[in-house]
């Protein structure tokens, strides 16, 4: 119902719908320094700002919960379908070289810049739906509503806030992923571990090791300094290294001591098979040195063949695990500091239904134990799951296979959504399946037909389920 008028409205906004996802993603919505007004730092607000301005110009009644949450209302009638997406974006990170993270452009019918696909892009989407459905003049019976948050990427405090003021619709879904239909979502063991040591007296010592910028981002750049070893040392072990992990280094000196770059490339942590970590990648170089055998180097050797380098899915911490609903566990070493007498850090396991505290976290933090570390996870995140039988996930999935002519289904995820707190949330859209949008990653892109088909998709969902 309403499909050609639906594909005739998109197709003819469809310009002024990327000069709105480029007026977000100008934006440096980063999470920052709370200030009066701004909890989530200025350009967080900002952003916010600028969304609910664009949703009242197109007719929406806009309400602003203490800048953690805006909403955008089609009607004042009964509450049916919430829709859930976010305005933050993780940090830039580097390696930019389409464009600049903020510097939002079009080329070759993709939309490069920070928050195009993750996840203004898809947040202006379903605006657009919304508009679509209100201009066509479609009447519906109940009411469909934007929620636009400003912390996902940071824990989700925002969309906390506004649960404590109101209350789950019969039906929410997030276009925060890919289609068809993310019914299961992983539980997780977002590791902090920390450890201390007798400082080395060696004169080849390992001075300092830094790796890590959010615990949910495999690490694509790593440094440490040493004392003590020629250039010719670092330079031969670090062509074997990257001969075995594919991790490239560079060295620079800084006063009597060399710094060590380690380059690869960070990923989700929920996907880590898709980057290249530097961060284990640096500590297999750093225990291939010889330095001192003092017990800095033998706790940092220990740890390693903990989390070697490649292993993504636990087998060495002896956690492996899958089942047939929600895949297998994953793991991401993602922080690490070290210094001359302390090391702290942290991994980001995403873990299936089958996954419990006892074969998960008590494991690990009797391994941890073992090499002189201490785990202070008490508890893990309880996955979600939600009925792909249910009215709600079978009528999403039937405009998705309408619009694309693709069979649709329901699949898991390792990523934790907006959703995952909800008794009948569900992640839907915005990305194709198979589509590479290097989320989180230098020259994040969205595809414009990606996001256009989205927001038919979205318009065809709010009228079938709110009319």
């Amino acid at each position: 119902m309403y499909r050609k008028e639906i594909d005739a409205y998109i197709d003819s906004h469809i310009q002024e719908m990327v000069e709105d996802i480029f007026t977000l993603c100008r934006i440096n919505s980063e999470k920052a320094e709370p200030k009066e007004g701004a909890p989530f730092g200025e350009g967080a607000a900002e952003a916010l700002r600028a969304a609910m301005n664009m949703a009242e110009s197109y007719g929406f009644a806009v309400r602003n919960y203490d800048n953690y949450v805006g909403t955008a209302d089609f009607n004042d009638r009964e509450q049916q379908l919430n829709i859930l997406a976010h305005l933050d974006v993780v940090p830039a990170g580097e390696g930019w070289q389409v464009t600049g993270p903020f510097e939002p452009v079009l080329k070759d019918g993709r939309l490069y810049g920070r928050g195009t696909a993750d996840d203004k892009g898809p947040a202006v989407a379903a605006l657009y739906a919304m508009r679509a459905v209100k201009e066509l003049g479609i009447p519906l019976s109940k009411n469909v509503r934007l929620i636009l948050g400003t912390d996902e990427e940071c824990g989700s405090s925002d969309i906390e806030h506004y649960y404590k003021i109101e209350k789950e619709v019969p039906m929410t879904f997030s276009p925060d992923a890919e289609f068809p239909v993310i019914n299961v979502e992983k539980g997780g063991l977002p590791a902090h571990f920390t450890g201390a040591f007798a400082e080395s007296r060696d004169c080849a010592r390992l001075i300092s090791l830094d790796a890590g910028i959010k615990i949910n981002v495999v690490p694509g750049k790593a440094e440490a300094v040493v004392a003590g070893l020629e250039m010719e040392i670092l330079e031969d072990t670090a062509r074997q290294v990257k001969e075995e992990t594919g991790i490239a280094f560079t060295f620079s000196q800084e006063g009597p001591h060399i710094k060590i770059t380690a380059q690869g490339k960070n990923a989700h942590a929920a996907h880590p098979e898709g980057g290249n970590n530097a961060l284990t990648g640096l500590l297999v170089y750093v225990t291939r040195l010889p330095l001192g055998e003092c017990p800095q180097i033998i706790c940092l050797k220990h740890l390693l063949k903990l989390i070697p380098h490649g292993d993504l899915y636990g087998k060495a911490m002896g956690i492996a695990m899958e089942d047939e609903l929600s895949g297998q566990l994953t793991l991401a070493f993602s922080m690490l500091k070290v210094t001359e007498n302390r090391l702290e850090g942290g991994f980001d396991s995403r873990c299936p239904l089958c996954a419990t505290r006892d074969n998960v976290l008590l494991v690990v933090k009797d391994k941890m134990e073992k090499i002189g570390l201490t785990l202070h996870n008490d508890q893990m995140r309880p996955p979600h799951h939600v009925d792909g039988n249910s009215l709600f996930v079978q009528t999403l999935l039937k405009a998705y296979e309408s619009y694309t002519g693709k069979k649709g289904h329901c699949q898991y995820t390792g990523g934790g959504s907006y959703v995952h707190e909800l008794k009948n949330g569900v992640v839907f859209g915005a990305a194709m399946p198979g589509t590479d949008n290097h989320m989180h990653g230098a020259d994040e892109f969205a595809v414009l037909e990606e996001l256009v088909m989205s927001a038919k998709i979205f318009a065809q969902v709010i009228v079938d389920l709110c009319m």
